[in-house]
């Protein structure tokens, strides 16, 4: 009987046409990436408020699910901190899974199909990740984006943590961070007259009266399909649309092409925004005594539509000295001191007080691994913090008023005096994410957390952190649910209570 291509056959088919010598250790990197996909799809139907499962029920060292379809799902018990792959098998009544596609094939719920498809090409896109990695990585990486290419395994709790759909074997190979390639953006002038432009866009991307705008080139044959004949080489970061230039800015790219969860465009209101809110931004990190600094917005510019604009900002590089290092908070767990308890407690102390401080003041701050960097010591002690990417901010005008801050024009979807929004947008971030991935088990995360919220300032949100469950985004949920909009939120165990 022939079976269908799946999607690791066919990343194995164009490997094959175009990086013959990578197909061996891509193949022997497949069980492993299904194991770790696996692991990400199980957190979630531990976890997340899906609802066809009834209920969760502990049963020896394990854990079963009753669907309420009287079908039941085994597996090992679901540590949702863990970035480790420990979930090898599930088992679905009598038929055991190791490859996470199938399992939801044979789940058979509401969009299941979809998402299995989604699944084996997160599958199989991590497994040539892994594939290309070098045998011998640097442990202390010079340049930034170095830190940034060392990140294999992309988002540590989302199942399609490498999902890239749109992109061939020969485009990840060619534009990923994790394949280390130099990209050569296109330059694209554009009238000025037809442009909204935020801030200062430079004269060096300037040609007369039109603005050159840096375009993906991904963006450029898919959806622009314009050629560009100047190009700008530039080094892909961890978000794969924002690209650093040699010793110069980062330029965030329109690329619209959905990774992981959703398609993210640079909108015009984002555009209009991004000077005003690059200045508060800024102001209020000052209020921080020099733990926060806060990557300037350098200038926007949008060609009259999201999928022809450009944002370049500040490299993080600029808030350390030359001995220094700047790494995401992503990139941490490559690094050896990042999983010493003494460390993570040094780390947590320090991403909490900057965390909790500028929630206080009215921001809350989206400050996952991609977005949050730390500043380290030449002996790798964590010393301040540096944060990039405003866009996903959420603002309180009544806790603003209260510091006599003023509220700027932003848009509304980020302005909110919801104090549970508030604190889901950092506690899911920052602890459920960013600390979390860092420290890599719920055993770490607690120890950690115990240490630092002794020595941060009392107040309610402290005490919501300690006292309540950890709000993390419930990206199955999402998944499985494509016309619900906006975030939906799972409640995890709170470390403090084990």
């Amino acid at each position: 009987m022939h079976r269908p291509p799946t999607a690791e056959s066919e990343v194995a088919d164009e490997l094959a046409a175009v990086r013959p010598a990578l197909v061996p250790r891509y193949a022997r990197e497949l069980p492993g990436a299904r194991a770790a996909v696996l692991t990400r799809l199980w957190r979630g139907l531990a976890h997340e408020p899906l609802p066809w499962i009834a209920r969760r029920e502990a049963s020896g060292d394990g854990l079963v699910l009753r669907l309420t379809d009287g079908r039941a799902l085994h597996g090992t018990r679901a540590d949702p901190y863990a970035t480790d792959a420990y979930a090898t098998v599930v088992r679905l009544d009598d038929v055991e899974h190791d490859d996470p596609a199938r399992l939801m094939t044979d789940l058979a719920v509401p969009r299941s199909a979809a998402f299995a498809a989604e699944l084996g090409h997160s599958v199989a896109s991590l497994a040539l990740s892994r594939a290309a990695r070098p045998d011998h990585p640097k442990e202390w990486p010079v340049s930034d984006w170095e830190w940034e290419q060392r990140v294999i395994d992309g988002h540590p709790f989302h199942p399609n943590c490498r999902f890239r759909p749109g992109f061939s074997v020969a485009e990840q190979l060619a534009y990923a961070p994790e394949h280390r390639p130099v990209v050569e953006l296109g330059l694209l002038p554009v009238p000025a007259g037809e442009c909204l432009v935020s801030g200062v866009w430079p004269e060096w991307l300037r040609d007369g009266g039109r603005l050159v705008i840096p375009v993906h080139p991904w963006q450029a044959a898919h959806v622009l399909k314009r050629p560009c004949e100047q190009r700008l080489a530039a080094h892909p970061l961890m978000a794969l649309r924002t690209l650093a230039l040699p010793d110069g800015p980062h330029v965030k790219t329109a690329l619209s092409a959905r990774l992981t969860s959703s398609v993210r465009d640079i909108s015009l209101g984002s555009v209009a925004a991004s000077a005003a809110l690059s200045d508060f931004g800024e102001a209020v990190a000052a209020r921080t005594d020099g733990l926060l600094h806060i990557t300037r917005t350098l200038g926007a510019v949008a060609g009259g539509s999201p999928d022809l604009a450009a944002v370049l900002r500040e490299s993080p590089r600029l808030y350390a000295s030359e001995e220094e290092r700047v790494v995401p908070v992503g990139a941490l767990a490559t690094t050896g001191p990042a999983r010493s308890p003494a460390w993570s407690a040094s780390f947590a102390r320090l991403a909490l007080t900057v965390g909790l401080r500028l929630l206080d003041l009215g921001v809350a701050l989206e400050a996952h691994g991609q977005n949050l960097l730390v500043v380290l010591s030449p002996a790798g002690e964590p010393l301040r913090l540096v944060y990039r990417d405003l866009a996903d901010l959420r603002v309180s005008p009544a806790r603003l008023a209260r510091h006599g801050i003023p509220l700027p024009d932003l848009p509304t979807r980020m302005v909110t005096d919801d104090e549970r929004a508030l604190r889901r947008k950092l506690f899911g971030s920052l602890v459920a994410g960013a600390l979390a991935g860092a420290t890599g088990s719920a055993p770490a995360l607690r120890a950690a957390l115990e240490t630092a919220v002794r020595d941060v300032p009392r107040s309610p949100d402290l005490a919501a952190l300690c006292d309540e469950p950890l709000p993390a985004k419930a990206l199955t949920l999402m998944r499985l649910s494509p016309g619900t909009a906006g975030d939906q939120w799972a409640d995890l165990p709170n470390p403090l209570h084990a």
